[in-house]
């Protein structure tokens, strides 16, 4: 077919302005989104998005134009950008154009589709609403994920919305019973390099399909990317039936990509010079991520934020196609609490009594009641001090920083920087520890032994934490043996006396020696000396005292 359009419809580079190619044809014009091969092996390629005139049409290249020049002949393929599906694609990785770059041989009974599909009709699409769980304590307990929804990783950079999603990818697949397709958007090559070596060691990659257009590539490869990913995605749920976990990271770059291709293209740019057309796109990428009758896609996407700005327009547009939102906050995690996710910020569409159930819903708006009044009085704190706040506020203060505490986890990805073993925890283990949190039974724990920890049991575990919190009962009890205290210290008093003989008073103070225990407050106010160790038990219970009754 593509031998019988070569020879039909030939046309001629008008001119190259980066990536921006502009093509005369004699003939048929080719129609928008055709792709058009150019150079001395056709290994240019060309996507057509406007026609000029009746003999123009411009185009975007997806590979580098080194090389190109006017008057070449330019190839009409007669079709759009395609993607390549079947099973024989699982455990690859491909690029934009469904090229094998794991350096294996090219998939063989492979059907190819066009990356330029419609989104299911509504008839299609499935209302029932399910928990995605992940392991990861913070996120199932105030950001439960949607089974067939969007979630989205909000952060700016460094935050560690690659590392949250690389632990994502780990705690699923192992439960995933359908397939996982990673799309890599304009990230870096390193990180993708890494994802498969780690997915290869653990052993999911025969489940898994990889693409990747990375920050390396031309904006027009950039941009169509995530649309090859949806196809492949789109075959397993529609023809396989099966669901389908699809990961993107970074979603910011399919955007910036589009902004790109939007100024080569000569577009007048919008706010903060992104595309006009910047929510239509994105419509068109996120709105075949659904949930039908014959099978899910459930998608989690790394949404990077510029300059901590979550007013930008891309992210302003992102959040309104998610049905969870996680954003990534750079103070808890310059405090070391991670995953740095902010649990005031993020929100979940999920989190309703109707769907996680009664005890779920109240214990998520307890523990953010108790983290927003404890950002209240940090404030008070920072100015007057702890010992300012009345005894219910400072209980809060407890109860919040057990609570930020106990939501850290180990992460299975991070092993090998932190020394600490990844820890996998269910939805009943973190609610429990939660509950046991507010009803104050890990008050007098140290903080550091809830942090980094799997289920709450194992703090409970830790010997050290029992003793160290009770140093207050050992000073109570001795204040019922405090008449046996001064008979011991007899001996210090004896020697007391021996060095008060040289003293004239010396006959004074035998008297009270032997009326000790009816006047031994007597010599503690008569004698210079000895009143610093009888005087300092009987003070130490009153301010005892005084400290446990506030």
């Amino acid at each position: 077919m593509e031998a019988k359009t070569s020879t039909s419809n030939l046309g001629a580079v008008a001119s190259v302005r980066g990536s921006v190619v502009d093509v005369c044809f004699d003939g048929t014009l080719p129609p928008i989104y055709s792709v058009l091969r150019a150079g001395t092996k056709n290994e240019i390629v060309i996507e057509v998005l406007a026609q000029s005139d009746a003999r123009h049409v411009r185009g975007i290249a997806l590979t580098p134009t080194q090389g190109l020049a006017r008057g070449m002949v330019v190839t009409d393929t007669g079709g759009p950008l395609k993607a390549p599906v079947g099973k024989a694609i699982l455990s690859r990785m491909f690029d934009v154009f469904g090229n094998a770059i794991d350096r294996e041989a090219a998939p063989a009974d492979v059907q190819w589709r066009s990356v330029h599909r419609a989104p299911p009709p509504l008839a299609r699409r499935s209302t029932k609403s399910e928990i995605f769980e992940t392991g990861i304590k913070v996120i199932d307990v105030l950001v439960p994920l949607e089974r067939g929804g969007k979630a989205g990783l909000f952060g700016g950079a460094g935050v560690g919305k690659t590392v949250l999603l690389t632990e994502m990818i780990h705690n699923m697949i192992g439960h995933q019973q359908g397939v996982s397709i990673f799309c890599g958007i304009g990230e870096r090559c390193r990180e993708g390099e890494e994802l498969y070596s780690d997915m290869k060691a653990a052993g999911v990659l025969p489940n898994m399909v990889m693409i990747f257009g990375q920050m390396n590539e031309p904006p027009g490869s950039r941009f169509r990317v995530g649309h090859t990913a949806l196809t492949m995605a789109e075959y397993f749920r529609d023809d396989e039936h099966r669901d389908v976990l699809l990961l993107i990271d970074n979603i910011f770059r399919f955007i910036q990509a589009g902004m790109e291709v939007s100024g080569l293209m000569g577009q007048m740019p919008s706010r903060l010079g992104y595309q006009p057309t910047m929510g239509t796109e994105l419509s068109g990428l996120e709105e075949r991520i659904a949930n039908t009758d014959t099978g899910a896609i459930t998608s989690i996407q790394a949404v990077y934020v510029p300059a901590d700005d979550f007013t930008d327009p891309a992210a302003v547009h992102t959040f309104s196609h998610l049905s969870a939102s996680i954003v990534l906050s750079r103070k808890r995690a310059s405090e070391g609490l991670f995953p740095a996710i902010d649990p005031l910020q993020s929100s979940s569409k999920m989190a309703t009594p109707g769907i996680v159930g009664e005890r779920h819903y109240a214990l998520a708006q307890e523990i953010r009641r108790t983290l927003a009044q404890y950002g209240e009085l940090k404030d008070i704190i920072a100015m007057l001090g702890l010992e300012q706040l009345s005894p219910e506020d400072r209980k809060v203060v407890v109860r919040a920083r057990l609570l930020e505490r106990f939501l850290t986890q180990p992460f299975f990805t991070t092993e090998q920087f932190t020394g600490l073993t990844g820890k996998l925890v269910s939805l009943k283990d973190a609610l429990d520890g939660c509950e046991r949190i507010l009803h104050d039974e890990f008050k007098d724990y140290p903080e550091s032994g809830l942090y980094m920890i799997g289920a709450i049991s194992e703090a409970k575990g830790k010997p050290k934490t029992a003793p160290a919190a009770e140093p207050a009962k050992p000073d109570v009890k001795p204040g019922a043996k405090v008449e046996s205290k001064p008979a011991d210290k007899a001996k210090p008093d004896d020697n007391n006396d021996a060095k008060a003989e040289q003293k004239p008073k010396s006959e004074i103070e035998a008297k009270p020696k032997v009326e000790q225990k009816s006047t031994a407050p007597t010599p503690a106010k008569a004698a210079p000396v000895p009143p610093l160790p009888e005087a300092k038990p009987q003070p130490k219970v009153e301010h005892a005292d005084v400290t446990h009754e506030s």
